[in-house]
């Protein structure tokens, strides 16, 4: 036999005698045929050098054995993230311990619809998905197990959130109990390659905020509270200190919704001379590692990324198997991170 050319089950069956049937259910369902058949089998197999088609076998057992994660943003983006790279941790643990692997799927040609309509998945994990945006049609007609991340799921719909509106209150205020009155919040910028990504986790927290604010007779306003939209990467905090810099009476409390935001934004300051929190209070919300570790060190919200990922990823195998599930929207715990960038407004604002 030529050395250039493939082993086939047709090149087995010869060696072993056995029909290219029994072949293929020796790798594929061994429990069809006799252990004598296939050891026969797998020792021809051996002897030849076969190595199966990984493509062929996912679509003889009409599975791929990976879980897709869509992503919200082009690759280069989304892995700048540091808690998109935890929630990609937490499902890649549990798709190793079930023998899967991972795939990771960005928009395809600018689009998140032919991506999943490309997707070769036995099971997608989404972020931000809302109930009614096109691409959640496109999973459902074919007939994908799912679970959305952070998103703002139908009742049909699995789940895996934290209360988002009652954490921004929360961080909002002990914003508010250090005395802040003029504060910025810097929203997250809706994305470009994902349109809808980050509508409901925005809304969420901003009603949040705003149940905070009302509390002490304050709202959105341009007189105390300003909105700075930004996008969620180091170089959209830096982006957002630019916007603040030009605001007529700056405020004392820089609210961002999200860490990543918030570090970009801190190491701007810095080099612009502006000392945290003694001109002006910082927080942000997700507790990545990096938080703790920037000084002065960011108080946060913390909303575990890892273990979102990871019950997502076990949400998914239960769907896939089939199993009778008695909760399919889980709520995961939250709880703020008091650190040094909040600091009391008895230092003045800088001007």
């Amino acid at each position: 036999m030529s050395s250039s050319r493939r082993v086939t089950i047709k090149d087995i069956a010869r060696i072993s005698g056995y029909s290219k049937t029994s072949v293929s259910f020796a790798f594929n369902e061994p429990g069809r045929i006799s252990v004598k058949a296939r050891e026969a089998i797998m020792k021809a197999a051996e002897e030849l050098g076969y190595i199966p088609d990984p493509l062929a076998r996912n679509f003889s057992l009409q599975r791929h054995h990976t879980i897709g994660i869509l992503l919200p943003h082009l690759i280069n983006s989304a892995l700048r993230n540091p808690f998109i790279t935890q929630v990609i941790q937490g499902v890649g643990s549990v798709c190793q311990k079930y023998g899967y692997t991972l795939t990771l799927i960005p928009p395809l040609n600018e689009s998140v619809s032919d991506a999943v309509r490309a997707a070769a998945v036995d099971g997608l994990i989404t972020l931000g998905m809302e109930a009614e945006m096109k691409v959640v049609q496109i999973i459902q007609q074919r007939k994908i197990p799912y679970v959305t991340i952070d998103g703002s799921p139908s009742a049909d719909m699995p789940s895996i959130n934290i209360k988002d509106r009652f954490a921004a209150r929360d961080i909002m205020r002990k914003v508010l109990e250090a005395g802040h009155r003029r504060i910025a919040v810097i929203s997250l910028m809706e994305s470009e390659e994902f349109m809808g990504l980050h509508d409901s986790v925005t809304d969420f927290r901003m009603s949040g905020y705003s149940d905070a604010l009302a509390e002490y007779g304050l709202c959105f306003d341009a007189s105390c509270v300003t909105i700075i939209p930004a996008a969620c990467t180091m170089e959209g905090g830096r982006s957002a200190v630019g916007q603040f810099m030009q605001l007529e009476e700056r405020p004392t409390a820089l609210v961002c919704m999200s860490d990543i935001i918030a570090i970009g934004m801190q190491q701007e300051l810095q080099a612009l001379g502006i000392q945290i929190p003694a001109d002006v209070s910082l927080v942000g919300f997700d507790n990545i590692i990096e938080s703790a570790l920037v000084t002065p060190s960011l108080t946060t919200v913390d909303q575990p990324g890892g273990e979102k990922g990871r019950q997502a990823a076990e949400l998914i195998f239960q769907l896939i198997r089939g199993d009778d599930i008695p909760q399919t929207h889980i709520i995961v715990p939250y709880r703020i991170i008091e650190r040094e960038s909040l600091g009391s407004v008895h230092t003045a604002a800088i001007g």
